[in-house]
Formats: structure tokens, sequence, C-alpha cells
């Protein structure tokens, strides 16, 4: 059994990588730290934790030292030397900011996160933690770089579309709504009860730190760069995150029409064509559940699970393909996909603690 230790266990990543470990057969203790509330107890900072774990916030060297595997969910620059310490004492390291997200390329990290790397030498030795894209490399891997949330959902809906040639060369335009707890659990102004109830807001529009992860996911997927521009809303809900992703394609699916009208059976056919791809190129995937034709992925389907949904759709001219993806941001966004590749480094099976049935409600 597995003594697992997450840095920055108080957060809202955090405390959901508790929740999961603790259902997982093969974790028998938590070694947690919090530097908000060190020498404190994780149930009193979530009583939901009452009666199935517990255990004292400790110093983060301490994790490291009584761990077997070692999960950080910290803010962005700031987890490195627990990282090279993993190093030394050869457990693994599973990073949730964005530290191992870039590999070597720091300039693009510093652009984008206003930190420079504090130990390049550790980056050699990280993959990048999208399971569907590089799974064969992330059982390899030392430390584990987790994917964005929005990149995530953005990255699973293009990765076909993009891998077998459909999508043409024109912009490919993403826009994600996510959840509250996207932003973290320190407050803010934007993210205050008053100002974000009932009330959908694009916010860091034409600037969002998550563009440069997703414009090298698409590099990856397609083998050349891809325009894209991407913008997020904060929506009034607590979990989820829902894409819709325009995708110029590379051949018209029927005639093209100037006139707006309903699209036609020719294209209809063409996009049930698509779908059977879609859904032949994530057969086999156990977290990527490509909805039957007709079907639109929503958040709630997916609502405290693993899975990344996806559904398949035009517009009316056939030029453009539509792809909407549902994640919960806190799960397969976050937490989720952290303890998916735990079990691919480990060399468990990839399901394991992961085979919740999303909450309909």
């Amino acid at each position: 059994m597995l003594t697992v230790g997450i840095i920055g266990a108080s957060g809202y990543a955090g405390v959901e990588l508790v929740r999961i470990l603790a259902q997982h057969p093969r974790v028998g203790r938590f070694v947690l730290s919090s530097t908000s509330f060190e020498g404190g107890m994780i149930e009193s900072v979530y009583p939901n934790l009452l009666s199935r774990v517990s255990g004292e916030l400790v110093k983060p060297e301490a994790v490291v030292a009584q761990s077997d595997v070692v999960f950080a969910a910290l803010p962005h620059g700031v987890g490195e030397p627990f990282a090279a310490l993993c190093i030394e004492k050869k457990i693994p390291f599973i990073d949730l900011s964005a530290d191992f997200r870039f590999g070597d390329d720091e300039d693009t990290f510093a652009a984008w996160y206003g930190k420079k790397y504090v130990k390049p030498e550790l980056r050699p030795l990280s993959v990048y933690g999208l399971p569907e894209l590089n799974r064969a490399a992330i059982k390899k891997a030392s430390i584990v770089g987790n994917p964005g949330c929005y990149p995530t959902g953005a990255s699973l809906g293009a990765y076909p579309a993009l891998k077998l040639g459909l999508a043409g060369s024109g912009t490919i335009i993403i826009d994600s709504a996510s959840g509250v707890t996207g932003a973290g659990r320190s407050p803010a102004q934007n993210t205050h009860y008053p100002d974000c109830a009932d009330s959908l807001a694009p916010y860091k529009v034409g600037g969002h730190r998550h563009v440069p992860e997703i414009a090298r996911n698409f590099q990856a997927m397609s083998g050349k760069s891809v325009p894209m521009v991407f913008t997020p809303h904060l929506a009034p809900m607590n979990r989820g995150i829902l894409s819709t992703l325009y995708i110029p394609l590379a051949k018209p699916l029927g005639a093209v029409s100037g006139a707006p009208r309903p699209a036609s059976a020719e294209i209809e056919a063409a996009v049930k064509e698509i779908h059977a791809k879609y859904a032949d190129f994530y057969k086999g995937e156990p977290f990527v559940r490509v909805l039957p034709y007709g079907q639109i992925a929503t958040t709630r389907n997916v609502r405290m699970s693993n899975y990344c949904d996806i559904s398949i759709h035009s517009d009316q001219t056939g030029t453009v393909l539509i792809i909407v993806t549902a994640i919960d941001n806190m799960v397969k966004g976050a937490a989720g996909q952290a303890v998916q590749n735990m079990n691919l480094v480990l060399g468990f099976e990839e399901t394991e603690g992961l085979n919740a049935i999303p909450a309909a409600f």
C-alpha cells in the first residue's frame, strides 16, 4: 500500500486529490502539507473528510521524506525544489502547476508566467501529462507536468481533427466556460459570490496563460503550427468546463451555399462519418467518451468524474466542424488526471481509483 504525499493539500485541487485517492485501492496512508494551515488537521479545514481521512498538515519536506509518490498542488514557480528532492529520493513527482508543462521552452514559460526556471536541469526528466497524447512517455517519467484544465478539454476535442488531417489551414476558435473552482481557493473580487452568480463573463480575453499550452498541443498533434484563438469565460457553477471548438475543415462537407439554411442531408451524412472517425480514434481510451451522434456534451454528465465527453457537429455550410467537450475541471482537468498519471507511472491499471460514475445532479 502506498504512502501518498500531497504538497498544497488545502487548496481545491489538493483536497480533490485527497478525496479521489482515499478511494484508491493502492493507497494506504497520506502525508499532507499546507502553508496556510500548517499544524492543523486536514479534516478541520475540510469537514467532508471526517471519519475517512485524518492527518496533521506538516512541512513540505516531511511530505517528501515519508512518501512513495508526491503530488504538488502549488502556485506556479514554487514546486521545482520539491521535484528535485523527489528525484534525489527516486520517487515520482506529479505537478499540477505549469512548471513542467513546457519542457525546455523556458522562454515561453517566462513570457506567460513571469518567472524563469529555478532548476532547468529537471526538464529532461519531465513529461507533459496528457495520457491520450503521451501515454508511453508518461510510463517512463520521473516528473509529470499535469495539463491545465482548459487545454485538456480543448486538446482532446481537436486531436482527431488535427491528427487525421480533417482540419484546414484556418484559425481554430475555442470558447470555454469554467466553474468558479478553476480560480482556486484564494478570494478575489471576480469570484466573489454576488459578482459571479447569475452572470456569464469572459476574462483575460486575448491573453490567458493557457493559450501557449493549447498551441503546443495542437502543434504536437498536427506536426505543424496551428493558428488558434482562445477565450475563457467564468460560469456561475462550482465545477465543470464546457469548450466549443470551431475548426475550419480542409474540405467542405457538402455543396457550400451563401445563404443561411439548415444543413443538408449530404452534410449530415458527412458529419456522421466524422463522428465515426472520432469514435474509432478514441476507441479504447478509458476516459474519453464520444457521445452517440445527435447528443450534445454537457458538464452535468461528467460531474465528479474523470471523463471527457465529446460531441460532433457542423455549421450549416459544412465548412466548419463544431466540437463540444465537457470535463469536470477539478477531476479530468486537475486531480483525476494527476491520479491517472500516477497509475501510469507506477504501472497500475490506468483506471484504478477513477471509476466513479458521474453525478447526474
